[in-house]
């Protein structure tokens, strides 16, 4: 397999799709916000990367879950050998592309990961703990595996629940080993931040606001629009009047700016736990990228 990664607005799909058209190969998409329908410009979903001089790329793990419902790692684990199990058979080639580093990295170093039921009676008393109380008592288990877990207290509730579990049944099933090799695509700090700038300028003027919207409409509440990421966070409290145009273009662009720096920092620590990663020079031309992560592929056959 080919992994394709790197921060927000850095050309990971374009690529992913180069690549696969040169190998015959499908997309397995590892990006935990684009598994949603309906949520097409906020996630980024970019389908025109994937048609490459006439053909369409096939792509997984996009479009599979409902607004509203609850997406996790476990879930992606479970999907993404699915697909890829179903690519090999095949005998087509498969390129992992995406962002979201918990998802890459629980292929890459192959978590083992399980399903945990939910548990009534400790949500119900987690519940009365104050947000300053849980995060405290999710870092008395240890190191945390997502940052994000204490960014909103239902899911710092939820992981809560997940140390609880795995407290009270240590065992886990093995997660078959995959032998990828690792392409990653970065530009300079200040062409990230125009990159990011310039693509939230024109999600917002061709149909973002109009999506979340729409979404609302649907009957999503804006409680439930705000778990699903920067941009529709900040959308929604413009739409409902809280943040003004402005304020709201501001806060995000500078939201997505900090997010992108967190995204490096995880790779870099994916890097020091032994996660091989081919970093390329994203001013490169098509063409180049592409040559040199065949010719890379070709070294290690």
């Amino acid at each position: 397999m080919v992994t394709i990664l790197g921060p927000t607005a850095t050309g990971k799909t374009r690529l992913a799709a180069l690549l696969a058209y040169e190998m015959d190969g499908e997309i397995i998409s590892a990006d935990s916000r684009q598994v949603y329908r309906g949520m097409d410009i906020g996630t980024g979903k970019d389908l025109a990367d994937y048609v490459v001089e006439g053909k369409n790329i096939p792509y997984h793990l996009v479009d599979i879950a409902d607004p509203g419902t609850e997406y996790n790692v476990y879930l992606f684990q479970r999907d993404f050998l699915a697909a890829y199990s179903d690519i090999k058979k095949r005998n087509r080639f498969p390129v992992l592309c995406g962002g979201t580093g918990l998802y890459l990295e629980a292929v890459l170093n192959g978590y083992f990961l399980r399903r945990v039921p939910e548990n009534p009676v400790l949500r119900e008393r987690f519940g009365r703990f104050s947000e300053e109380e849980l995060i405290a008592l999710l870092k008395s288990y240890g190191p945390l595996h997502n940052t994000t877990d204490i960014t909103e207290r239902r899911r710092t509730i939820r992981a809560i629940e997940i140390r609880e579990y795995e407290k009270q049944h240590p065992a886990r099933e093995p997660f078959p080993p995959i032998r990828s090799l690792n392409f990653g695509l970065s530009f300079p700090r200040e062409e990230v931040r125009r990159r990011i700038t310039q693509r939230l300028k024109y999600r917002l003027e061709n149909g973002m606001i109009e999506e979340v919207k729409r979404l609302l409409q649907s009957g999503l509440q804006p409680a439930q629009l705000t778990f699903y990421g920067l941009e529709y966070r900040y959308v929604t409290r413009y739409v409902t009047g809280v943040l003004s145009y402005d304020e709201m273009f501001a806060r995000l662009n500078t939201a997505i700016h900090q997010f992108s720096k967190r995204q490096m920092t995880w790779f870099r620590r994916m890097e020091k736990k032994g996660v091989k990663i081919h970093w390329l020079d994203g001013f490169l031309p098509e063409k180049e990228k592409v040559a040199f992560c065949l010719e890379k592929m070709k070294q290690v056959r």
